[in-house]
C-alpha cells in the first residue's frame, strides 16, 4: 500500500511531542502541540491510528477479502499487546539502571524499578492482564483495547456507518460511569485513558480512513462553510489555551470562555478536545494539504515520517528516551543557567529517536549488507 508522506510525518510529530511532553523540565516541550491548542499529541496519535486502520482495512479487504482483514488486525492487536509488555519491562529496567547510577528521574513512578526486581513475574503478569498500565505506556494500553475490537467493529461500521457512529456517540456520553466499573491498579475510578470516551475519536479516524473519498465528495459543496467552522474551532481552542497561559491576567478571558466550554477532561475525551482535533484534521486534509505535503518533503518532514513509519518500535523508543532525557535534564543547573544543556538533551533525544526508526526501517538492507560482508559468495 502506498504510504501518505504527510500522514507519516504527523505520526512522527505526535511521537516527538509525546516524548518531549513527558520530560517535566525539558525546554523544547514549550513548543509541543499542547501549548497552543486544547488537544495534544495523544489525540493526534489515536486519530491517525484510527485513520490508518480504516485505510488498511479497505485495501486488505478489497484485495484479499474480509477474513484476511480480520486476521491481519487480530495479529496487529497481539503485536500491540506484546509491545506494551516489552515496553513495560524495558521501562522498569531502564528506571532501575538510572537509579543504580544515582540518576533521579520523575517521568515514571519509581516503584516500577522495584517491582521488576522484587517480583518480575508479578510485574509482567499485571501488565499483560492490563491490571496495571505503567505511565507513559497508558496510551498504548488504550490502543490495545481499541484495536482488539477492530475485527468485530469495523465490518459493522462499514455496513451501517451512520448507525455505528450514533452508537459510538451514545457510548461516549456515558463513558465516565462505564469506565468506573473497570477494575485496575489505579487508586482512581477506571482506566486513566477512558476507552469508552476515546473510542469515539478512534472510530472517527477509522471512518475517515475508510470513507475518505465519500466524505470529501459529500462535503465538497460545503467546503467553504466547513473550513470556516474549522478555523473558528481552532481559534476558540487557541483562545482557551491562551487564557490558561496568561494566568491572573487572562482570568477575565478564561471566565468568559469557561461559560462556553466548562471543565475540559482529557481522560474521558472532552467534546472541546474532540472537536478541536477533528477541526484540525479537516484543515490539514483540505485547505492546508499543499503546505503539509510540502513540509513532508523537507529534510525535517522526511525525518519525522521515518519516525512515524517506525510504528511500535518508535513508540517504545520515545517512552524510553523520555525517561533517559528526564534523568539527564535533572543533572543540569536549574533555571537559565541550564537552558542550553536542556535544549541539547532535547535535540539529542529527537535525533536518537530518528536514528532508531531509520535503522529499523533499513534493517533488511543492513542485514543483507552485513551478511554479504561476512559471508561473501564463493
Amino acid at each position: 500500500m502506498k504510504r501518505i508522506a504527510s500522514l507519516d510525518m504527523l505520526r512522527g510529530y505526535a511521537l516527538v511531542c509525546i516524548m518531549l511532553d513527558h520530560m517535566p523540565v525539558g525546554s523544547l516541550r514549550a513548543l509541543t502541540l499542547t501549548n497552543f491548542v486544547t488537544f495534544d499529541a495523544a489525540e493526534l496519535f489515536v486519530l491517525l491510528s484510527g485513520f490508518l486502520v480504516g485505510l488498511v482495512w479497505i485495501k486488505v479487504e478489497a484485495r484479499e477479502g474480509r477474513a484476511a482483514a480480520r486476521k491481519r488486525f487480530w495479529r496487529r492487536a497481539f503485536q500491540v499487546w506484546r509491545a506494551l509488555i516489552l515496553g513495560a519491562i524495558l521501562l522498569a529496567l531502564l528506571s532501575r539502571l538510572l537509579f543504580y547510577f544515582k540518576l533521579k528521574h520523575t517521568a515514571v513512578w519509581f516503584e516500577y524499578s522495584n517491582m521488576i526486581i522484587d517480583n518480575p513475574l508479578g510485574y509482567v503478569a499485571t501488565v499483560a492482564l492490563m491490571w496495571m498500565q505503567p505511565n507513559l505506556l497508558d496510551v498504548l494500553a488504550l490502543y490495545v483495547l481499541l484495536i482488539a475490537t477492530v475485527p468485530v467493529t469495523v465490518p459493522i461500521l462499514l455496513r451501517w456507518p451512520v448507525l455505528f457512529m450514533v452508537a459510538s456517540v451514545a457510548l461516549w456520553m456515558v463513558a465516565v460511569p462505564l469506565n468506573a466499573l473497570i477494575p485496575n491498579q489505579r487508586p482512581g475510578p477506571g482506566l486513566l485513558f477512558n476507552p469508552f470516551g476515546w473510542q469515539l475519536l478512534f472510530f472517527c479516524g477509522v471512518g475517515m480512513g475508510a470513507f475518505r473519498d465519500r466524505i470529501t465528495a459529500t462535503l465538497k459543496p460545503y467546503a467553504g462553510w466547513v473550513t470556516a467552522a474549522a478555523w473558528g474551532m481552532m481559534l476558540f481552542s487557541m483562545a482557551i489555551v491562551l487564557s490558561w497561559q496568561l494566568g491572573e491576567r487572562g482570568k477575565p478571558l478564561h471566565d468568559a470562555l469557561f461559560l462556553i466550554h466548562g471543565d475540559i477532561d482529557k481522560w474521558s475525551m472532552d467534546g472541546v478536545r474532540l472537536l478541536g482535533v477533528l477541526a484540525a484534521s479537516w484543515l490539514v486534509a483540505m485547505p492546508l494539504a499543499r503546505y503539509f505535503n510540502w513540509l513532508a518533503d523537507t529534510i525535517g518532514g522526511r525525518a519525522l515520517a521515518e519516525i512515524g513509519q517506525g510504528g511500535l518500535l518508535s513508540f517504545v523508543a520515545c517512552v524510553l528516551l523520555s525517561i533517559f532525557g528526564d534523568a539527564m535534564h535533572l543533572t543540569a543547573p536549574a533555571g537559565p543557567d541550564g537552558l542550553g544543556f536542556r535544549i541539547v538533551i532535547d535535540i539529542w533525544c529527537i535525533l536518537t529517536l530518528w536514528v532508531v526508526a531509520a535503522l529499523w526501517m533499513r534493517r533488511k538492507q543492513l542485514w543483507a549488507a552485513w551478511s554479504g560482508h561476512h559471508h561473501p559468495a564463493r
